[in-house]
């Protein structure tokens, strides 16, 4: 890209009832054919979630897709490692010119470089009061997310979307 600084693009994390939890600014990359692809950094202190350890140095490639029920975002240590990938089961989300916002159901899958799958967090997703549609729909949601995953489909074939991530200038971000 040329021409100067490219404008932040704010990422706002929702619960399952629409109501903000967090946000935060991320660096567009690509939108396409329904698919938003964002660059983050973690920029909070280091945060062990027992399977990974998040810390200031990682970047983040964050896709989202229009018309499905999970968003994926590919986590790289500041060297390039891969360290896997964290998706979140969400209503599709609302995507706009400079923002993007999706409503979390709480379930989530960790997926090693190896791609061994976790599931996280079924006792809070079993907790929320859903309609049976949108829970047969975030069941769905899982059962693609682990098919990507076995037949190695963009991004769990680990080829980095953006190759210069530790380079990059971040945004100043909460998380």
């Amino acid at each position: 890209m040329t021409g100067g600084a490219v404008p932040p693009f704010t990422i706002r994390k929702l619960d399952h009832t629409g109501r903000e939890v967090t946000h935060y600014l991320g660096e567009l990359l690509a939108r396409r054919d329904g698919v938003l692809v964002l660059r983050t950094r973690w920029t909070r202190e280091p945060l062990d979630l027992g399977f990974v350890v998040l810390e200031p140095s990682d970047c983040w490639t964050e896709y989202f897709y229009a018309e499905r029920w999970y968003n994926i975002f590919e986590i790289r240590a500041g060297d390039g490692g891969l360290k896997g990938w964290y998706c979140n089961v969400t209503r599709p989300p609302r995507i706009g010119e400079d923002e993007v916002a999706a409503e979390d159901l709480a379930l989530d899958l960790w997926v090693t470089p190896a791609r061994s799958i976790q599931v996280l967090d079924e006792d809070e997703f079993a907790a929320l009061p859903l309609s049976a549609s949108e829970r047969e729909a975030a069941l769905r949601a899982l059962v693609e997310l682990r098919a990507s995953v076995a037949r190695r489909d963009h991004p769990f074939d680990g080829e980095p979307f953006v190759t210069a991530c530790r380079t990059h200038q971040s945004h100043p971000q909460s998380r």
